[in-house]
């Protein structure tokens, strides 16, 4: 009788039924699961390209090869300006938007409340005012912690369109990591700015001190507005569910220069497009690889791509931050590439007087690439980037000439110093090397 009292009282207990602070908790467990799947599983397919020199940078088989992944077709009769510092770019940028007639999309990573933000601001908020229609897109990471809410009340009110890529109040925590990395600011459809730059203090000046960043901006004009006009509308269709049509938008472009380029875009679930251009450019290389980059965190491929090119004879040269560095610790997970790099033969030197942000490659005097890419698995396989590519000999003189500029500013960090290293270092490179993908 006892035993069958014990045999019912099992059967009547409910394993299900939790205290509310139990089943909180197992809630939080489980989003906290889903959360790191999202932050280390989700991205974009890669592989690890093992390309042989098979063609030149200079054939014309180059550049369709190179860009396969992306638009292979380069689009001609271009004006691709080089606006370095702040204050080139930024008064640059001002004008245009103050000048804009019809239409301004705007879409950046970092755009901060400070006295740089706070100028765009004002200058969008005239515009729209003006009848202008203004959009705005900024990430909803890279700009709304340092966004007051008050800047974004100001713009809408005065009739600017605004959103967040991505915001970090939604409930979809599969999109947390994924960021738009762009930087895309059009004008009446007819005027383009695309690069690496933060609407911040830190970006403005000329690259005086450590206090304002070197960077990059480019200035568009001819038929390629229409590729980043283009690319600002699919994260704005995306996220307002607004699409974009006519001439104010997509006007009839004439040719502007004699440039030929194509823009590289990376998308979410695809194929990574500029892993594929890097690697092809590494293997077609004849004499030159010149890269400048903020954050440098190379694959084992890439690696590969570089030293086989200095076998080959090329002049393989890596110009990264030296000090003044705004993320050590993706410093550290790259250095763990130096001692393969330089016992390879590549050239690395770190800039001196400041940050530099630049994301630029000019290879063999013909091919530049330059936008918002890193050099890093993080640029490759999560980001949305935005790059321009450029085939034209003119061109890369002036990105040759700007890269040797900087260079006169850097020092050679060597194989010595590497193997020299400080056990701090050590322990850093070995603490930051399994977060590479998000550093």
């Amino acid at each position: 009788m006892a035993r069958r009292r014990k045999k019912e009282h099992w059967l009547n207990v409910k394993f299900w039924r939790l205290e509310v602070r139990q089943w909180i908790g197992a809630t939080l467990a489980l989003l906290g699961v889903i959360a790191l799947i999202c932050i280390f599983f989700i991205r974009r397919h890669t592989l690890d390209y093992h390309i042989e020199h098979s063609f030149a940078v200079a054939d014309p088989e180059f550049f369709g090869s190179a860009l396969s992944l992306a638009d292979p077709v380069p689009i001609a009769g271009n004006a691709i300006e080089l606006l370095q510092n702040g204050d080139s770019y930024f008064p640059a940028m001002l004008q245009a938007i103050r000048e804009a007639k019809k239409t301004i999309n705007f879409e950046a990573y970092i755009f901060y409340s400070d006295q740089i933000g706070h100028m765009f601001r004002n200058a969008l908020c005239e515009r729209a005012r003006a009848g202008v229609q203004v959009r705005v897109l900024l990430d909803g990471i890279g700009s709304s912690w340092s966004l007051d809410n008050s800047d974004v009340r100001m713009m809408k009110n005065a009739g600017c369109k605004f959103a967040y890529y991505h915001p970090t109040h939604s409930w979809r925590v599969d999109r947390s990591n994924r960021r738009t990395h762009r930087r895309v600011c059009v004008i009446d459809g007819r005027i383009g700015f695309t690069g690496a730059i933060g609407f911040a203090k830190q970006w403005s000046g000329r690259a005086q001190d450590k206090d304002h960043w070197r960077d990059v901006q480019l200035r568009v004009r001819g038929p390629l507005v229409e590729k980043l006009q283009a690319s600002f509308q699919e994260h704005w269709a995306k996220t307002a569910g607004e699409g974009l049509s006519g001439a104010d938008q997509f006007p009839a472009l004439a040719p502007a220069g004699d440039l030929k380029a194509q823009v590289v875009a990376s998308h979410s679930f695809s194929m990574a497009p500029i892993p594929f251009v890097e690697a092809v450019a590494f293997a077609a290389a004849t004499s030159r690889i010149w890269i400048t980059n903020a954050y440098c965190t190379p694959t084992q491929a890439q690696v590969e791509g570089l030293t086989k090119a200095v076998q080959r004879g090329v002049d393989v040269r890596l110009l990264l931050p030296g000090e003044n560095n705004d993320q050590p610790m993706t410093k550290s997970a790259g250095r763990s590439a130096y001692g393969r790099l330089l016992e390879g033969g590549v050239k690395i030197f770190e800039y001196e007087p400041t940050m530099i942000h630049v994301k630029a490659m000019v290879v063999d005097g013909v091919f530049s690439l330059i936008g918002s890419s890193n050099f890093d698995v993080r640029s490759a396989e999560i980001n949305e980037e935005l790059d321009v590519a450029v085939y034209d000999r003119a061109f890369a003189r002036q990105m040759e000439a700007m890269f040797t500029r900087d260079l006169e500013q850097s020092h050679e960090y060597t194989l010595p110093q590497f193997r020299n290293r400080s056990l701090w270092e050590r322990v850093t490179e070995f603490v930051a090397l399994p977060f590479r993908s998000q550093l």
